[in-house]
């Protein structure tokens, strides 16, 4: 059965090489209902420019249940469906969206029977680690073998860099504290673009202060997801500010 969504995405993770899909990103948003959609497979830079869509676009777009995915957000995409039909812009409306989906925990969102869920973390840190020239040469290779695959009729990928630093935060939620890989793609974006105008650790120092200071002081907030194959391991997906209106969904 295929069904169609309005979708205002939310989380854009970093592209994963995928035997089955060759390069993909993990992508969701919340639908007009105020429930979550799991968007998968998107194969993010293939997409033609109009499609390619940014946190805080609304996208309309055709599904069909996976065959091999449970989990009641996740929604198998006819990517030729994708259609950018607005975009989320006033705070009080970005508000409302994230209200409908927000908890206190992780741990809430496992009561709740969720895989995503978006909270309001506190005690935020972040760290970063050097990733060893071994880890990056196998990240590489990983994205050149899957570029190998791509069949003729499929566009034609640059090299994907992945990025030199693994950043993790540290955080509490209502269930104590945590510590989670950063897989947020406008993270490592926003390294790479930076190091084009600034030394490294004052790259470093501004993304800091972006995520600990300035997001904190506007309403920070960290959407999770779990892994469909180990349901109990959640990752980080998404780092943004919201406002904390403290009024009610508009829906």
């Amino acid at each position: 059965m295929i069904s169609q969504s309005r979708v205002t995405i939310v989380v854009k993770a970093s592209p994963q090489p995928s035997k089955k899909h060759n390069e993909t990103v993990c992508c969701a948003g919340i639908d007009d209902q105020g429930r979550w959609k799991r968007l998968f497979p998107i194969r993010f830079r293939q997409l033609s420019g109009e499609r390619a869509f940014s946190r805080w676009d609304i996208v309309k777009c055709k599904h069909s249940r996976p065959a091999s995915d449970s989990r009641k957000e996740s929604c198998r995409v006819h990517e030729e469906s994708i259609e950018i039909v607005g975009t989320v812009k006033r705070d009080s409306e970005k508000s409302s969206i994230v209200a409908n989906c927000l908890v206190a925990s992780e741990k809430e969102a496992i009561s709740k029977g969720d895989s995503l869920a978006v909270i309001r973390p506190t005690n935020v840190a972040l760290k970063w680690r050097r990733r060893s020239e071994s880890e990056l040469e196998a990240a590489r290779q990983s994205y050149i073998q899957q570029a190998a695959q791509l069949s003729m009729l499929d566009k034609e990928l640059e090299a994907y860099q992945p990025c030199p630093f693994e950043f993790k935060m540290h955080y509490q939620d209502a269930d104590g504290p945590h510590k989670k890989v950063c897989g947020d793609w406008e993270t490592a974006a926003a390294f790479y673009n930076l190091s084009r105008q600034m030394e490294e650790r004052d790259v470093l120092q501004h993304l800091q202060e972006t995520y600990c200071d300035q997001y904190v002081r506007k309403g920070l907030v960290f959407a999770l997801g779990n892994m469909q194959k180990r349901p109990q391991t959640w990752q980080l997906l998404g780092i943004f500010p919201v406002e904390n209106t403290g009024q009610g969904s508009l829906l």
